[in-house]
């Protein structure tokens, strides 16, 4: 695509850079943090930090208790999947607005999606008895892209967790969305 060319999928976008990328608001975590799912956690990971699981390590730790893995932050606030019809939304748990900037590239051929990036921050442990929210917000939508791929935008958006209104960690998330008919060359 040259300089001069004007890119409408492109230009449709723009103004969503900035804002949530959902209409529905911040998202609230189904449940506290919690010890059982810290257990699963560490158990299907073979974290043996014992601040996660064992009260008087917690309580030794400069944590004063039990906290969860850092790692855990975008666990507590995933929605719960709905199994029927995931195929038909590429794979996504839950349906998408139909206004999301993601529908907006299904709509125009971007139907491939590969996650590319993620970078999370902790600003502070998570203790059982936390209730997360969410909030996701547009950070970027590049320029049409030649990858081996094909044709595609890199679409990029920022979480910030929060308990009780105090910030305790983001998480930037970027994907490549594409048009698999132009693996190679042109589209077909």
């Amino acid at each position: 695509m040259s300089n001069e060319e004007h890119d409408e999928v492109r230009a449709s976008l723009e103004d969503t850079i900035g804002k949530p990328l959902g209409p529905s608001g911040p998202a609230v975590a189904p449940d506290d943090v919690n010890v059982p799912m810290i257990r699963h956690w560490v158990d299907a990971l073979d974290d043996q930090n014992p601040i996660y699981l064992d009260e008087e390590a917690g309580a030794a730790s400069r944590h004063g208790g039990i906290v969860a893995p850092p790692a855990m932050l975008q666990a507590w606030t995933m929605p719960r999947p709905m199994i029927e019809g995931i195929a038909e939304r590429g794979g996504s748990p839950v349906e998408i607005d139909e206004d999301s900037p993601l529908k907006t590239l299904d709509r125009a051929g971007y139907v491939g999606t590969l996650a590319t990036n993620s970078e999370l921050e902790f600003d502070r442990y998570l203790r059982p008895g936390d209730r997360l929210e969410s909030e996701t917000l547009m950070e970027s939508i590049s320029n049409r892209k030649r990858t081996g791929l094909g044709l595609g935008y890199f679409v990029t958006w920022v979480t910030t967790y929060r308990v009780d209104g105090e910030i305790v960690g983001t998480q930037l998330f970027r994907i490549f969305k594409f048009d698999p008919s132009t693996i190679g060359g042109a589209p077909s």
